[in-house]
């Protein structure tokens, strides 16, 4: 009698520890596969939408007429999101307003005009700013997931690396990284700065713990 409750314990044991452990595997699985389709989706789109900086760049060196200029020369203030025409490219519902690239931790995304809920469960968005690629600074957040998604992995970018932006225009900015630190999630003071007259980005995302914001500058050479 005694063994006939003791097998029957122990078989509910294993059953609690089974189901367990195969929600785990879900869990862990559909993670991944999130992940994985997330950034391939991602990469699609930033290798269409730069593909055609490429082919606009091939046009303008075979004209013997056009003239090279600095992208930084011909960029004026404004308070808007670049672009030509009215319609923005989209991403899974949301307006584009360009693509971030940085090779030093293997991330490629469209960068998303809308702050929201939904969007930074998408890819990276624009918070703050004069706008991707003007003159001034432009605040660009993503999410710390800590598996490698959006911004999970800037904690490994240093100064000097670098970042490339495209935005609506098909202008596409080199940025070098000079300055890192973690601030208290309120803090905003750093926002609006003096940029001398040059386009910055400043990347924000949490630190692994969530107590703090992991601050990137990068200022475009």
């Amino acid at each position: 009698m005694f063994e006939s409750k003791y097998s029957k314990v122990l078989t509910v044991i294993l059953v609690i520890v089974i189901i367990a452990i195969l929600g785990l595997l879900g869990f862990l699985g559909y993670d991944w596969y999130r992940k994985y389709f997330l950034e391939q989706e991602a990469l699609d789109f930033v290798d269409n939408y730069t593909a055609e900086v490429t082919d606009n760049e091939d046009t303008n060196t075979s004209d013997e007429n056009t003239t090279a200029t600095n992208p930084i020369d011909s960029i004026e203030k404004t308070n808007t999101v670049s672009g030509s025409g009215n319609e923005m490219p989209t991403y899974k519902g949301f307006n584009v307003v360009g693509t971030i690239e940085i090779p030093a931790i293997d991330i490629e995304y469209p960068i998303l005009q809308k702050v929201s809920k939904s969007s930074l469960e998408t890819s990276v968005a624009m918070l703050y700013g004069a706008g991707i690629n003007q003159v001034g600074n432009t605040v660009i957040i993503g999410h710390n997931y800590r598996n490698g998604l959006f911004f999970s992995n800037n904690k490994r970018l240093n100064n000097g690396d670098k970042i490339y932006v495209t935005d609506n225009s098909k202008n596409r900015l080199t940025y070098t990284i000079y300055n890192k630190f973690e601030t208290t999630p309120e803090d905003a003071s750093f926002y609006s700065r003096d940029t001398a007259g040059k386009p910055e980005i400043t990347l924000s995302t949490c630190n692994d713990d969530s107590s703090k914001r992991l601050i990137i500058f990068a200022s475009a050479e």
